[in-house]
């Protein structure tokens, strides 16, 4: 029971690391666009950095419930 539980945990974790993948770089464009105002800009910088943080959390907990759920 704990496998299956692991594995689906691992798919739930790797989808939000995907996620917030796509969301980095969605924002790292937005950061690079010079028609974008300063702030959103800025904004979008600081949002990126964010989604970087959330990707490696979600990433490290994907691998430690892939490890689990061999065993």
């Amino acid at each position: 029971m704990d496998t299956i539980k692991n594995a689906a945990n691992y798919v739930s974790e790797s989808i939000q690391g995907t996620g917030a993948t796509a969301s980095k770089e969605a924002n790292k464009n937005v950061a690079k666009d010079s028609d974008a105002k300063v702030t959103t800009r800025a904004q979008a910088a600081g949002d990126a950095i964010s989604d970087k943080f959330d990707e490696q959390t979600h990433d490290r907990k994907a691998d430690v419930y892939k490890e689990a759920a061999k065993h």
